[in-house]
């Protein structure tokens, strides 16, 4: 019995005069754009692109983008109408294109038609099937470059040679003899696998179920090439291909005949047999692998139900939910399904995701980046063979399990109609939304239609990788997905990232320390500077005074320092002692009593308030004829070498007033001395004189003592001994300084305050004055409210003719 075996391109064109191939020269013309230039192989009247209309072979020839690279391959099909001069069929035509392109400046000869800097010309050969195209490439690249080379196109006789070696391989049947080999070169499954790992089973099924697909990618042939490395994967459809260029071809279906018989040890008998290649490019289908903006009214054409076409135009982009229901861009290797249903119809099952994973492993650990197209270790597994029979097993299973799920449909309940080894229904291995969604397409309609109904007793309805999800699935799926994420490459960039950051961060700081350090070294050197003009300065003025005669320039002002802290001290012992014994003298005697024996009791006993300044009559007259003499015998003493023959005793104070030659009088320091002629007996005089009635008690309030001038002899003389180089005593006495206000001021002052009812506030003033220093320290008291009297006004005027200052008790 012989075996009818499927209608080829290649038979039917064998016997045939048949279409010899044809070469054509495409020009970019600057003014009318892409044109045909030339043809080889036809009559020189002849011309084939006005014959069969076509129109758009010029734009499919120079692709969008091709100026862009130094040389470009393009894809495309060509519909060959039927004519009354052949009488043939219409049919589908393939062309493939060389673009080439060489600066105007390196012609040899330049037409005047060349306005531009770059000249741009396409190679284009025509031919009635894409089998060869692999080995076609490689030969028209060939020519192609050594026609630029010649740097003169009106030679073109390479070109016509080239025309006549396709022509006569065609008419000695060379391409015939193997015409049931399939030539893959050029087309590697191996990229297409390592780039889309499982979504090539995805692509592969959407095939099948004859969408609206648009591959989208800026590199012309490798568009091209991943539509052909694709359609490949279904054995025998590139030998099938009649049909491709238009909607409206059919002639695969009218002349395929349904297969009686099988030849088991025929690879050829056994793939008719089972009813392959699918034809998925049928009545209403279109494949277009470089597609121009110009067809796209094609595309939209009602006659057209599906289609796969590949566009480097972006504007295909923007309307990809017009024209695609799937789409797949090849720059980012992404793929974009719009259709709902379709997108349902696409998800893998655990089987199928099982399946594809095992081949993309295959191809990842044989994968070699030198030579992509060949594993790493030179074996099969891996290889482009390799992947060609795995896909071929996989479809040969499918078909037999959607024969078999048909068969259970019809015999379900008869159980010696089923398999016994086969267990359910094997079709669920594939996704029964995949299963439902083939059976309403034409090409399985065309199968069905063509093949035997057992088809599951020659290939065993079972998937390669049949069962459900298992634990190896979920690890090996876990597994990809991390592989997927590229977390090591993610980790290297954030990781430079991360060093250019902390780089950045190191350097400034570095830079802001550096520049407070300097900021501080310069603030270090001004104040440095400052310092020596100081004491520069400093030194400048010392001289000046001691070439003056000033004894105050050469005092050393750190002894000086050092001296007033002691004396301060010494004050406030002094200030505190007083204080306290004041306190127990008011608990014990009281204040200010009226008799006159108590007030000379407690004058004889050491203490008490009852005489003082502001007693009236001749023993003030006496007390301040006694200070005047003290002063007087204190500038006697002022002439002598040493503290003690100066100061004899530091229980009392020296004072002289204005008028130098008149007497002096010694004041007590200490809390045995106040029971003579003292501050605080005066101020208990005036209260006794102001208010008679009540007993004599000292108002609260501050006493200010204001020291005469006299004192300033006691620091000019401190000043000269220092100068001398005499010794410090070894305890300095406390002396009361301070400048003598004028009397003046203080006359004014002590009516104000003998006239004015009002609180004020005072102090006792002390400064202490040791050899090169002085100490000044002010004791606050509570206001007090003066009484002005006739007697304390009298008194502070008699006091004011004596001293030449003035005390006043505020």
């Amino acid at each position: 019995m012989s075996t009818p075996a499927t209608p080829t391109n290649g038979s039917s064109q064998s016997d045939k005069p048949g279409f010899l191939p044809l070469v054509c020269v495409v020009d970019f013309h600057h003014a009318r754009g892409p044109e045909v230039e030339k043809w080889f192989g036809v009559d020189q009247d002849q011309d084939p692109a006005a014959e069969y209309d076509w129109t758009l072979l010029p734009f499919m020839a120079l692709s969008d983008g091709a100026h862009a690279a130094t040389e470009d391959f393009s894809y495309f099909t060509l519909l060959r109408p039927t004519t009354d001069k052949d009488k043939e069929a219409a049919t589908s035509l393939f062309g493939i294109s060389c673009t080439r392109q060489m600066d105007a400046s390196q012609l040899l000869v330049r037409p005047a038609d060349v306005t531009r800097s770059t000249v741009q010309k396409a190679v284009v050969v025509i031919a009635d099937s894409p089998q060869y195209f692999g080995m076609l490439r490689e030969r028209l690249s060939v020519v192609t470059k050594a026609w630029f080379a010649q740097r003169e196109f009106t030679d073109t006789e390479i070109l016509r040679r080239f025309q006549d070696s396709l022509a006569e391989e065609k008419k000695r049947g060379v391409p015939s003899e193997d015409e049931d080999r399939d030539q893959y070169l050029g087309m590697s499954l191996r990229e297409l696998v390592r780039e889309f790992r499982w979504q090539t089973l995805v692509l592969l099924k959407c095939c099948l179920l004859q969408p609206k697909m648009l591959f989208f990618g800026s590199r012309c042939e490798r568009l091209c090439m991943m539509q052909f490395s694709l359609i490949s994967l279904i054995p025998g459809l590139l030998r099938n291909l009649q049909d491709c260029a238009g909607p409206e071809l059919n002639n695969y279906e009218k002349s395929l005949v349904k297969p009686t018989s099988l030849r088991t040890s025929d690879r050829n008998s056994l793939l008719s047999y089972m009813g392959l290649p699918l034809q998925i490019f049928g009545k209403g289908s279109l494949l277009g692998p470089y597609t121009p903006l110009q067809q796209l009214d094609i595309l939209a054409d009602f006659g057209t139900k599906s289609y796969i076409v590949g566009s480097t135009n972006s504007l295909l982009l923007q309307q990809r939910d017009r024209y695609s229901d799937i789409l797949i861009n090849l720059d980012e290797d992404t793929i974009n399904i719009t259709s709902t249903s379709l997108k349902t119809a696409l998800q893998l099952s655990p089987a199928d995701r099982r399946w594809i994973d095992f081949i993309t492993q295959s191809v990842n650990e044989t994968w070699d980046e030198v030579n992509p197209g060949r594993p790493k270790t030179m074996g099969y597994v891996g290889s482009e063979e390799f992947i060609r029979l795995q896909f071929e097993e996989y479809l040969l299973s499918l078909i037999s399990s959607v024969k078999y799920h048909s068969h259970l449909t019809k015999h379900g309940n008869n159980p010696r109609m089923l398999l016994s080894h086969i267990e359910g229904d094997p079709a669920l291995d594939y996704s029964m939304d995949f299963v439902e969604a083939w059976k309403r397409t034409e090409n399985y309609r065309i199968w069905d239609a063509n093949t035997d109904s057992h088809l599951f007793d020659i290939v065993d309805p079972k998937h390669p990788c049949a069962g459900g999800l298992t634990i190896d699935d979920v690890q090996r799926r876990i597994s990809q997905q991390v592989q997927d994420l590229h977390l090591d490459e993610r980790f290297a960039q954030g990781k430079e990232v991360l060093g250019r950051n902390l780089a950045a961060g190191r350097e400034k700081a570095s830079t802001m320390f550096n520049k407070l350090y300097a900021d501080m070294e310069a603030l270090r050197e001004a104040q440095r500077k400052r310092a020596e003009e100081v004491k520069k300065e400093g030194g400048a003025g010392g001289q000046n005074d001691k070439n003056n005669g000033g004894a105050a320039a050469g005092v050393d002002l750190a002894k000086a320092q050092q001296t007033m802290q002691a004396v301060g001290a010494k004050a406030s012992t002094f200030v505190s002692g007083w204080a306290t014994w004041a306190g127990e003298k008011r608990k014990a005697a009281g204040w200010g009593r009226a008799s006159g024996s108590n007030s000379e009791a407690q004058s004889s006993g050491g203490g008490g308030w009852s005489s003082g300044w502001g007693k009236t009559g001749n023993k003030s007259r006496a007390s301040y004829a006694s200070v005047h003499s003290d002063l007087a015998s204190e500038k006697d003493s002022l002439a002598g070498n040493t503290w003690g023959s100066r100061l004899e005793s530091p229980d009392s104070i020296t004072r002289r007033p204005d008028n130098r030659d008149g007497p002096t009088e010694t004041r007590p320091l200490r809390n045995g001395s106040m029971s003579g002629e003292s501050i605080l007996d005066a101020a208990g005089s005036e209260s006794s004189r102001s208010s008679p009635v009540s007993p004599r008690r000292p108002v609260p309030g501050p006493t200010v003592v204001a020291v005469p001038p006299a004192i300033d002899s006691v620091v000019v003389a401190a000043a000269e001994d220092l100068q001398n180089g005499i010794s410090s005593p070894p305890a300095a006495p406390s002396v009361i300084p301070a400048p003598t206000p004028v009397p003046t001021a203080a006359a004014a002052e002590a009516d104000e305050a003998s006239a004015t009812p009002q609180d004020k506030s005072g102090s006792v003033t002390i400064t202490s004055v040791g050899p090169g220093q002085s100490h000044e320290e002010s004791i606050e008291s509570p206001p007090l409210t003066p009484v002005p009297t006739a007697a304390a006004t009298a008194e502070a005027a008699e006091a004011r003719s004596v001293w030449g200052n003035e005390v006043v008790l505020k």
